[in-house]
């Protein structure tokens, strides 16, 4: 397993990360989960992310558990604040109350003194970012966490908190945003403010909800029990790649991995990390085996001819700039 910085920092992430949004404490038994963290970290995987809305709590919880008796020093525990974790008008958003009490509770939940990183799930509109970005301050300075990161924010937001955060001397070293070969929204403006800003990104979905591993056939039901069929696994957020087009798009990538000599999975989580300012690619399992591809991507270079047939085979089915409202129903 490679490690990659993260940002312009002395924090080093493996360049595969293991998350559970939509496996812990919901589509998988605790027994598959902890079979999944082990195999992950056998394979060099250091890098754990989670959240605190993620199977409603109980995500971090089951989290916390695998990862019992793993030599804290030895891993990175990324989580993340922002949506509603209860019902109560201050249990959502990023202000100083509800940063403060999150923390506290997220840490309470994964049994552990603090996080290598702390990120905020979405922009908040609704709070000042001057006290979002002080109560972040606060909690590195309190120790409870040693860096500071967000989830989804725009370029001119990562440029306004990157400012912010200079001022307050805190570590401000990533974004994690959604990226794929079929989803490159981040390329024209989001990686150039975050270059500037020294910060990287931690990427999610880098397969299309598993749609880029070949799995889903044009013109057939989705395979039974994936995602496509799974409520609480995302089915509303994946039906945006299931229609006749993509897939045949798809499969004509098969010939490609299969001349480079891999599989669809590891060319996947390759081709992200071709971009520099990619950190690490998080990657879930329901079943240990499910890692071994991806990991594979991992230090894999892919050549000038792959990527070129890549975006040629591609071509017109990219999605650029979505411009649609996300739901918080399908979020990750």
């Amino acid at each position: 397993m490679k490690h990659r910085y993260l940002g312009n920092s002395g924090l080093k992430v493996s360049e595969v990360s293991f998350g559970n949004w939509i496996t812990h404490g919901s589509q998988v038994e605790e027994d598959a989960a902890n079979a999944c963290v082990k195999h992950a970290l056998e394979l060099g995987i250091t890098t754990f992310d989670t959240a605190d809305v993620y199977a409603g709590t109980r995500a971090e919880e089951v989290l916390g558990r695998a990862l019992d008796g793993v030599r804290r020093e030895s891993v990175e525990i990324f989580t993340k604040v922002y949506w509603p974790t209860g019902a109560g008008v201050n249990n959502r958003g990023l202000s100083r109350k509800h940063i403060m009490h999150s923390i506290d509770a997220s840490l309470k939940r994964m049994k552990i003194d603090y996080f290598d990183l702390y990120q905020a799930h979405r922009f908040d509109v609704e709070t000042p970012l001057e006290e979002t970005m002080l109560a972040f301050a606060d909690i590195v300075r309190q120790g409870k966490a040693l860096y500071i990161g967000v989830s989804e924010w725009d370029a001119d937001q990562i440029t306004r908190g990157a400012a912010l955060a200079r001022e307050m001397q805190v570590p401000f070293i990533s974004n994690q945003p959604q990226y794929s070969m079929l989803w490159r929204i981040i390329e024209q403006e989001v990686v150039p403010a975050s270059q500037d800003a020294g910060m990287s990104q931690i990427v999610w979905s880098p397969m299309a909800q598993g749609v880029l591993s070949g799995k889903y056939l044009p013109g057939q039901p989705p395979p039974p029990g994936s995602r496509a069929t799974d409520e609480l696994s995302g089915k509303n957020f994946i039906a945006r790649w299931l229609n006749d087009d993509v897939l045949q798009k798809v499969q004509l990538l098969k010939p490609i991995a299969q001349q480079a000599g891999i599989s669809m999975a590891t060319m996947s989580i390759a081709w992200v990390l071709q971009n520099k300012n990619v950190a690490s690619a998080i990657v879930g399992a329901t079943r240990p085996e499910q890692l071994d591809d991806s990991v594979n991507g991992a230090g894999l270079v892919l050549d000038t001819e792959t990527l070129k047939a890549i975006d040629k085979v591609l071509d017109g089915i990219i999605v650029s700039d979505p411009r649609k409202t996300e739901s918080p129903k399908t979020r990750p």
